[in-house]
């Protein structure tokens, strides 16, 4: 027989309340109710130096950072992911992606604040400053949405130079966010997604087995439209719900870009097939799939033979977001960290009080600066590709190098964040442990690192305008600190190493990207971030910092974090 559930009498009196263990003491507090840009001063000071109109803006999205019920939609986006919907119940076709509803009112909120277009609609000068900014508070929030934006954000680019696709660039700028699959003349605002690598080739496009067989011309809202017919496989298609996609495909004359309608003028639904949607280990809310096009109508972009180079213009734009949105993500992460150790006690203080875990804290806010100023230094690039030559050249090498750098500190960046908070960051119910599976997408998608690293050398051994451009950009700074100086001499040897021999390909990106960062922080931030900085990444350093965040600078201590300067540091980095 079981024993009675509440024992009588005498020994139920004597047993200690039974709620008493429940009691929740010393937990870190949640990271909300608060502002996300109007707390973060570096993103604050750059919207007021370049683009002041934006600040409303701005801080309008960063209290949505903060705010329970739009973390609880990111929460749930993530736990009950997309489902593919390949047929209906009676065996047609359907070829859809069903997301659940916290999706949907992430993407309405997305698009409501402008994340994918703010720097389209005129608002005011240095609009990708802007938008960058925009895409650093949202990915904040939630980075499978933040894919989609990105992706719209880019996409205009394309549609901006074929006149047949007029209405698209109108649409994606649109702010009226609709999951409906109508054609794009009745809709508010498209969604785009990207459909490039295919099994066989990965980043090696030119290797694309994708045919596309001329078929008509023919009027599409107002403008003639050349008609392709498409055959192959895509292995990564990202955003398979999307109202419309660019695509490459082999034409006669060689690699051509298109665009492919997932409605068609007529009402009917182009011939798009899915044929399963990718078990991501992280980006989880956002659908990525495998399809085959198989008589699929898309529009030439472009000219025939040009592919890559029409793609190329859109690239740009996709890997300068993910460059940001990767600051995004270690912003959050740092953000849940600070929180954790400013409001959880050990050993008689607070964990931030601690000077281990306080060392630990000032680099990691560190390195986050340096890489949102670099961001936002590429940001500026673009603003003014068409007015500045310097810039021009300067946004071909820094955006590969910023992309691939910030992409590939982020899961660093996420780790030792995630250690601050121990293991209640390793539990799905704490968005950190989200974070740590987000943060290697950003590498990966747009170009991983070795190709980033290609493509800078590529610029590098191209010739000297990016060159000039880069040491133009940092010698004004120079005979200021001799550590900075040295870090430029260090770049310039590695600039003649990799022209040479692909093997220093790498080491070269560090060098342009930490050289950038150098100048920023030199530039925009306090004397105590820079010099931090400088004594832990720049040239003669390096080998000598430790391997993780918060170790000293050398090996007897001398150098690296301060326990004054962290002070300093920690207090501009800390959301209140």
């Amino acid at each position: 027989m079981n024993a009675p559930h509440n024992p009588p009498g005498i020994l139920r009196d004597r047993l200690p309340d039974r709620h008493a263990t429940h009691e929740v003491s010393n937990q870190g507090l949640p990271a909300t109710d608060f502002n996300a840009f109007e707390c973060d001063r570096v993103l604050r000071a750059a919207i007021e130096r370049e683009a002041p109109w934006a600040r409303v803006r701005c801080a309008a999205l960063g209290r949505l950072v903060g705010n329970e019920e739009i973390q609880e939609h990111a929460r749930l986006a993530n736990r009950l992911t997309p489902e593919a919907r390949t047929h209906d119940c009676l065996g047609h076709r359907v070829d859809w992606v069903d997301c659940h509803p916290s999706w949907h009112a992430l993407m309405r909120t997305a698009w409501s604040h402008e994340v994918h277009a703010l720097a389209w609609n005129g608002h005011g000068p240095r609009g990708h400053v802007a938008r960058a900014a925009l895409s650093c508070l949202w990915n904040q929030i939630e980075q499978g949405t933040g894919c989609a934006t990105g992706m719209a954000y880019a996409a205009f680019a394309g549609f901006e130079r074929e006149p047949a696709l007029a209405i698209w660039a109108d649409r994606v700028r649109g702010t009226r966010y609709s999951a409906d699959r109508r054609e794009v003349g009745d809709k508010g605002a498209a969604v785009v997604g990207y459909a490039l690598a295919e099994k066989q080739a990965g980043s090696d496009l030119a290797r694309l087995q994708t045919t596309a067989r001329e078929s008509h011309t023919a009027d599409y809202h107002g403008a003639p439209a050349h008609w392709y017919e498409l055959t192959g496989h895509k292995w990564f298609c990202s955003l398979p719900q999307a109202d419309g996609f660019f695509t490459l495909a082999r034409a006669e004359a060689g690699l051509t870009c298109f665009f492919l309608p997932r409605t068609l003028p007529d009402g009917g639904f182009n011939r798009f097939f899915l044929q399963r949607l990718k078990d991501k280990c992280g980006n989880r809310s956002n659908a990525t799939a495998e399809v085959e096009f198989s008589g699929t109508w898309a529009i030439r972009v472009g000219e025939e033979g040009r592919g890559l180079h029409e793609v190329l213009s859109q690239v740009h734009l996709l890997r300068l977001d993910l460059a940001m949105a990767s600051v995004g993500l270690m912003r959050q992460a740092l953000t849940l960290a600070l929180r954790q150790a400013t409001t959880r006690r050990a050993f008689g203080t607070t964990l931030a009080e601690r000077p281990v875990m306080k060392a630990v804290l000032a680099d990691l806010a560190v390195e986050v600066e340096a890489a949102t100023l670099m961001g936002l230094r590429v940001a500026r690039a673009t603003d003014l590709l068409e007015s500045s030559e310097h810039e021009r050249q300067l946004a071909r090498l820094a955006t590969p190098a910023a992309k691939y750098f910030n992409c590939s500190r982020a899961p660093a960046v996420v780790f030792e964040t995630l250690q601050c908070l121990g293991g209640n960051g390793y539990v799905e119910e704490h968005p950190m442990a989200r974070l740590f599976r987000e943060s290697p997408v950003n590498s990966v998608w747009g170009g991983s690192a070795n190709m980033m690293c290609l493509d800078v050398r590529r610029v590098i051994a191209g010739g000297g305008r990016a060159i000039e451009a880069l040491f133009d950009e940092v010698t004004p700074l120079l005979g200021q600190d001799a550590r900075f100086d040295a870090l430029v001499q260090a770049c310039e040897r590695s600039i003649r190493l990799a022209r040479h021999d692909e093997f220093h390909a790498r080491a070269l990106t560090e060098a342009v990207a930490r050289t950038l960062q150098a100048a920023e922080l030199l530039r925009h931030s306090p004397t105590e971030v820079a010099d931090l900085f400088l004594d832990t990444r720049a040239a003669g350093q390096i080998g000598a910092w430790g391997s993780q965040f918060g170790s000293p600078g050398h090996l007897d201590g001398a150098g690296g974090v301060q326990p004054a300067q962290a002070e300093i540091i920690l207090r501009r980095a800390v959301v209140v």
